[in-house]
């Protein structure tokens, strides 16, 4: 069966269904550099409304495991492959790629030269696309990533005091954030954006994480201001949007880029140490690092190929954010201690209970 991707500068690429047979979706087309970890990605739900081109040739060939999902279920729109594999070789595969898409009504379209997609989404930046049964001659809906604000479960909540307590505000929480958070002596709580100062005072947090999530920061201005009071009360960490909307939140600016970083294999300097960690990635919009000057914030850390701000400290509080993932799920482990650190500030330096 034929499925057509049609771009919203007029390009077509015509190749066979996979996933989901019938469904035809519109959505942000992007692209992704990571050669594994495409269950992590397409589960990860700061993919929302996306359509997702894979530039590794061939996927689906270790299939998809239990426990490996970093949401409860896929968030990507669509899936763009040159290749999609049904035989599969690893001894924890339940299900096929392919089956595992259909079984989330989630279309997908193969044998198209991604490499030539890519080069397009490179030139002309991230865009609108439709994923169609029949040709068309542009795409009929706008297509934008917008925040979903579901309630979360609340994990192992304590009022013991010498327990640590991280309150989680989740914008689109992975779920390796908080399995990372999670040892001995600490407990994890995981709210909404939609949760007062108040309320997470309330729960008595010794530190607060602003999680990675889907779209652009400034859709989530209406939160702002109970950063300002957070970051007033309590140690502070943020991933991804997380890390944008400290930035807002202190007077910075933020800015789509052109085609984002969405992969598992960027090198990351930290300005600090000299450092250089590989880092996976997924985000569209980035902080203005000019802006960051007149603000309290310093930038600690930029991405060593195009010196975009991968990381900021507040001098003289315990606050840092990281636009990075150092819980990886997929990806390498360089900053995992990350998590340790944060933690380690919370002994020091534990908001009010």
């Amino acid at each position: 069966m034929k499925k057509y991707l049609t771009l919203e500068n007029g390009d077509v690429f015509v190749g066979e269904a996979c996933g989901d047979l019938a469904a035809e979706i519109d959505g942000e087309l992007v692209f992704t550099t990571s050669m594994t970890g495409y269950q992590e990605t397409l589960t990860d739900p700061s993919y929302e409304n996306q359509i997702i081109t894979f530039t590794y040739p061939l996927i689906g060939n270790y299939g998809i495991s239990l426990g490996t999902n970093q949401s409860d279920s896929v968030k990507a729109a669509a899936v763009v492959v040159r290749e999609m594999t049904d035989q599969v070789f690893h001894y924890q595969s339940v299900m096929s790629l392919d089956a595992f898409l259909k079984q989330a009504k989630v279309p997908g379209i193969s044998g198209i030269d991604t490499r030539q997609l890519t080069k397009i989404i490179r030139q002309y930046g991230t865009m609108k696309a439709s994923l169609t049964n029949q040709p068309i001659n542009q795409t009929s809906v706008e297509a934008q990533s917008k925040p979903s604000f579901v309630k979360s479960a609340t994990l192992s909540v304590t009022d013991d005091k010498d327990v640590e307590h991280v309150v989680v505000v989740d914008f689109g929480v992975k779920d390796n954030i908080v399995k990372s958070l999670q040892r001995p002596g600490v407990d994890v709580t995981v709210v909404t954006p939609d949760s007062t100062f108040e309320d997470i005072e309330n729960l008595h947090p010794t530190g607060i994480l602003l999680s990675n999530g889907p779209g652009d920061p400034q859709a989530y201005s209406a939160f702002l201001p109970t950063i300002q009071k957070l970051q007033d009360n309590y140690p502070l960490m943020g991933i991804c949007l997380g890390h944008q909307l400290l930035a807002l939140a202190n007077g910075a600016k933020t800015y789509k880029m052109t085609f984002g970083h969405r992969g598992i294999n960027h090198p990351v300097k930290n300005l600090m140490t000299q450092d250089v960690f590989i880092t996976s990635q997924n985000h569209g919009y980035a902080v203005d690092i000019d802006s960051v000057k007149p603000t309290p914030l310093e930038v600690t850390a930029v991405e060593v190929n195009d010196k975009t701000c991968e990381g900021l400290r507040y001098p003289g509080r315990p606050i840092f954010s990281v636009q990075y993932h150092p819980e990886a799920a997929p990806g390498p482990h360089d900053a995992t201690k990350l998590f340790d650190d944060f933690i380690d500030l919370m002994h020091v330096n534990g908001g009010v209970h």
